[in-house]
């Protein structure tokens, strides 16, 4: 015996037309992970707007969702990358401001943790140095896939774009963070 069947997400869109309260499954499924996705890019307080402002703007957009996709994961991201991309600056601002902190040492905890922690720490003004650098196409592809764990498809899906420009953007990218990595490790050790 098997349990209930678990709704797509087109079918909850397409049921949430004659009965909107339905959208709030898709709430429930996506909330805590675009919620993530945005704290990564614009800190927290920002991140509660984005999260909120990305499920009103769906919502409002559910009458044109492409109910032959099953899952609007990439969809919702979408629609967050363009509201972060709204807030580019507060992004960049966070970036920089990362950028300046210094690393203070390891807390207590265990070897390995502290280890992991400390190498996090000391190379996070030198990372979010180099996000600021990067052109907000290349950054809105480079943290799709890192922090919301999307694959290239889905970012092309969120995106907009062909799956081979969030190749060449991604590979763009991740040379640039190496370069601005590798400089300013280097220069300190």
């Amino acid at each position: 015996m098997d349990g209930p069947e678990i709704p797509s997400d087109a079918d909850v869109i397409k049921e949430s037309l004659r009965e909107p309260e339905r959208f709030a499954v898709l709430f429930d499924r996506y909330f805590a992970q675009i919620h993530r996705y945005a704290a990564a890019r614009l800190g927290h307080s920002p991140a509660d707007d984005v999260a909120a402002e990305t499920f009103l703007a769906a919502f409002d957009k559910r009458s044109r969702y492409d109910l032959d996709r099953p899952v609007a994961r990439a969809w919702l991201y979408g629609i967050a990358t363009h509201l972060i991309g709204r807030h580019w600056r507060s992004e960049v601002r966070l970036y920089r401001a990362l950028s300046r902190t210094s690393f203070d040492g390891p807390d207590s905890g265990h070897a390995d943790q502290v280890a992991d922690r400390v190498s996090a720490q000391q190379l996070q003004p030198q990372l979010a140095a180099g996000l600021a650098a990067l052109s907000s196409d290349d950054r809105d592809v480079l943290l799709l896939i890192a922090c919301a764990q999307l694959s290239y498809d889905e970012v092309a899906l969120a995106l907009g774009i062909p799956s081979g420009t969030v190749g060449s953007r991604l590979n763009r990218a991740r040379k640039q963070l190496r370069q601005t990595l590798g400089q300013k490790v280097g220069s300190h050790g």
